[in-house]
């Protein structure tokens, strides 16, 4: 393809919105352009790479035994209703009417049309197992859409979906997707690592993140450094026996103390010229209708994956002033587990703690000394906060934990019966029985996947494309194609290498070499040719390989040859 004849409107400038570098090199290398808040064009390079990344997954999927369906996007609610998500979802769902006034959506995941497509088709344990998969167009309306494709309203997703009769057969079903994702991006070029995670609004009872390594990544991922562990940060657990016996062997008198305007741990540590680890936070939680007091150690943050989980809740956030103010008669700051009129639960972390500090519910005062019997409220203890730096490894018990950042690209889950009983999708097993199907759904962020690669393989002058995924191989670039030789020497390097099946970008615009070295260098394309008539004295041409920066003098046979 030639560059005048193709649609590549570059940018010289870092465009202003453009917060990740996949997002600002993207912008600039013309690949995409922004519709409207989180909806963006593909532009053909970003398409190209798109369809590359599609095609991988595509093959990956088929040899896995998956087969390709394409499902509305457009959904009726009665599934949703069905499935009882169209209550809870959220205002993600984007939501519609007909002209008849009933009630769509814009499908942001399709288990429900699946088990309904599956429940219609499938009646004997003989045609299973089976596993759909389409690559689609889905919204999700996103309250803060962001960082580009990384996280829009719109994006393109690769959804498949299992069903099986048994268990067994469900978790084998769940490997080979498992394997065939560990196939995909390892054929996409990236440094990816698999890790536990919490299976959100999809359900199910257990889910595997496929996260790639990027220091701007929005996951933070706990990595063991003895062993294989890896989970998300919301999912990584912490044993109940983290934590030692306080040293402190005598318990004192619960006293209240004057603290003004000292509502940070950090100012509340300094003036009583405690550690962070001495005092307890008190935090007020609700899901609109019930309200929670969570306590857990001053130097440690909440995991509301964790509590939701625990108190089998559909939603959470933290409490409203009013809130607080009703069930401890203080404000926020001064909050504390002593006569406060709402549950209390506990993270493990203060399970072993004595003569702690809290908020004595009252403003510009905490209270010292505060042993469990002081607080009058039944408390369970559970593992409710974020694991850190330091941790002992949940599964070996030997490594310690370290903290990665990493963009998800990929997230499979054993979803059992949750939709299937709810939906009535039943089939006869082997004895005549009805039974539900055992499902498994899995996911891949086309998008995301191409913005990843771009979070995790550039330079200061513009992106360094994996092989298998960059829209073209090669960045072709004549310093002067009115020039008779160069065309010529040009045009037969681009015809011999397109007969042989290398995808070539010809540069044969009329622009300074600058503009050129520098478009080359932005697209970031594994190799660039460049052919001048200065290196033709020589018989040679400039070969580069744009990953390890290096440059060589080559005849056109060898180029050629290369390739």
């Amino acid at each position: 393809m030639k560059f005048s004849e193709y649609f590549i409107p570059t940018l010289k400038e870092n465009p202003s919105d453009a917060e990740v570098v996949s997002h600002k090199f993207m912008l600039r290398a013309g690949m995409i352009r922004k519709v409207a808040a989180g909806i963006y064009d593909y532009l053909p390079l970003g398409l190209k790479m798109i369809r590359k990344i599609e095609n991988i997954v595509r093959d990956e999927m088929n040899s896995a035994g998956a087969v390709e369906i394409l499902m509305p996007a457009v959904v009726s609610a009665e599934l949703w209703q069905e499935s009882g998500r169209w209550d809870i979802y959220g205002k993600e769902l984007l939501r519609l009417k007909d002209r008849n006034n009933r009630d769509f959506c814009i499908g942001p995941t399709h288990e429900e049309v699946v088990t309904d497509l599956v429940r219609r088709e499938i009646k004997s344990y003989k045609q299973l197992p089976i596993n759909l998969y389409q690559i689609q167009t889905k919204f999700r309306d996103e309250v803060r859409p962001r960082f580009g494709v990384m996280r829009g309203r719109e994006f393109i997703m690769k959804d498949g979906y299992s069903f099986d009769a048994s268990e067994e057969m469900a978790e084998l079903s769940y490997k080979k997707m498992y394997q065939a994702y560990v196939n995909i991006f390892t054929r996409c070029g990236l440094d990816f690592k698999v890790v536990e995670a919490d299976s959100g609004a999809i359900g199910g009872n257990f889910s595997h993140e496929f996260m790639v390594l990027a220091q701007n990544g929005e996951d933070a991922i706990a990595g063991c450094s003895s062993c294989s562990y890896g989970a998300n940060v919301e999912k990584a657990t912490v044993s109940a026996d983290s934590y030692p016996k306080n040293i402190d062997s005598q318990k004192y008198r619960m006293e209240e103390v004057y603290t003004p305007d000292l509502k940070s741990i950090d100012d509340l540590s300094s003036f009583l010229k405690i550690s962070p680890d001495r005092i307890v936070k008190t935090v007020i939680l609700s899901d609109g209708q019930n309200v929670v007091a969570l306590l857990i150690r001053g130097d440690f943050e909440v995991n509301l994956i964790k509590v939701k989980n625990f108190l089998g809740w559909d939603n959470i956030f933290f409490a409203s002033e009013s809130i607080v103010k009703e069930s401890t008669g203080s404000d926020i700051g001064f909050i504390g587990p002593v006569n406060i009129k709402c549950r209390v639960i506990a993270d493990f972390s203060v399970k072993n703690m004595v003569n702690f500090v809290v908020g004595a519910n009252k403003v510009n005062f905490h209270l010292k000394n505060v042993n469990f019997e002081d607080i009058a409220a039944k408390i369970d203890f559970a593992d409710l906060r974020n694991i850190v730096n330091g941790d002992k490894c949940p599964k070996c018990g030997k490594g310690v934990i370290s903290i990665f950042r990493g963009i998800e690209v990929g997230h499979i889950f054993k979803l059992g019966v949750k939709y299937s009983e709810k939906m009535n999708a039943l089939f006869l097993d082997k004895d005549g029985k009805q039974r539900p199907f055992i499902m498994g759904c899995y996911g891949i962020g086309i998008g995301r996947t191409a913005a990843a690669a771009i979070e995790q393989n550039f330079d200061e002058d513009g992106m360094i494309l994996p092989k298998p995924i960059s829209p073209f191989d090669l960045y072709l670039l004549s310093l002067d194609y009115k020039d008779t030789e160069v065309r010529e020497v040009t045009d037969k390097i681009y015809t011999e290498l397109k007969s042989r099946g290398v995808d070539v970008l010809l540069d044969d615009r009329d622009e300074r070499a600058g503009v050129k070295f520098k478009d080359a260098d932005l697209l970031g394309f594994p190799y660039r040719v460049t052919i001048g008539k200065k290196n033709l004295q020589q018989g040679k041409v400039e070969f580069k390989n744009r990953k390890d920066g290096t440059n060589i003098l080559l005849s056109i046979d060898e180029v050629i040859g290369k390739f």
